[in-house]
C-alpha cells in the first residue's frame, strides 16, 4: 500500500519532504514502532496548508503502556501535551518540533481500520479522480477554516454528516 511507509514523502513536494526528515531525524514513527504508526490526513495526500499538523495514527493492546512511551518519547518537548478522548476511546498527544504541530492519536483498532486512515484513502481517490481544481477547491476551503471532511462534503455536494458520508464511498 501507498501509505504504510513514508518513503514516498521523500520525492514529494517541498512540505513533505520536510515533513520526512522531521518524522526520520526526530525518530517520531521509529519510536511508535511498538504501535504500527502512520502518517495520515492532508499532508500525505497533498492538500495540506500552512496550519496542518502531522497526523500519526497508532493501536495500542495496552493503554497505559502507550501512555508512558508517549510521556517517554515525546514528554521532553517544551508543547507536549496529552489526553485522553472517551467519545473515541483514544489517546491523543500534541507536541511541535522542528515547526510542525504533531498530533499522535492512538486506539485499540488496527491503524488500518481506524477512521482516520479509511478517510485519506477515501480522499486520496477522489482527488485522483476530480484532478487538480477539486484538490485547489479542497484547499480554498480548508483556508477558510472547514476541516478536511467536511471541506470534501460541500465540495461534493454531500448531505448529511461529511465524516459517515466519505466512508460510504468507499467500495
Amino acid at each position: 500500500m501507498k501509505f504504510d511507509s513514508i518513503d514516498y514523502l521523500k520525492t514529494g513536494n517541498p512540505r513533505q519532504q520536510r515533513a520526512y526528515d522531521v518524522l526520520t531525524n526526530h525518530r517520531i514513527l521509529a519510536q511508535l514502532e511498538p504501535f504500527s504508526p502512520v502518517l495520515v490526513g492532508t499532508i500525505p495526500i497533498n492538500i495540506d496548508i500552512e496550519s496542518s499538523d502531522l497526523d500519526v495514527i497508532c493501536q495500542w493492546f495496552n493503554k497505559s503502556e502507550f501512555i508512558a512511551t508517549l510521556h517517554a518519547a515525546f514528554g521532553h518537548h517544551p508543547t507536549f501535551t496529552l489526553w485522553e478522548n472517551p467519545t473515541y476511546e483514544a489517546v491523543v498527544a500534541q507536541f511541535e518540533v522542528d515547526g510542525f504541530a504533531v498530533e499522535i492519536f492512538g486506539q485499540n483498532i488496527p491503524t488500518f481500520q481506524q477512521n482516520a486512515y479509511r478517510h485519506m484513502l477515501v480522499e486520496d481517490k477522489l482527488l485522483a479522480k476530480y484532478g487538480e481544481e477539486f484538490r485547489q477547491q479542497i484547499i480554498s476551503l480548508k483556508r477558510q477554516g472547514y476541516k478536511t471532511e467536511p471541506a470534501f462534503g460541500i465540495a461534493l455536494g454531500l448531505e448529511g454528516d461529511p465524516y459517515s458520508e466519505l466512508l460510504r464511498l468507499e467500495v
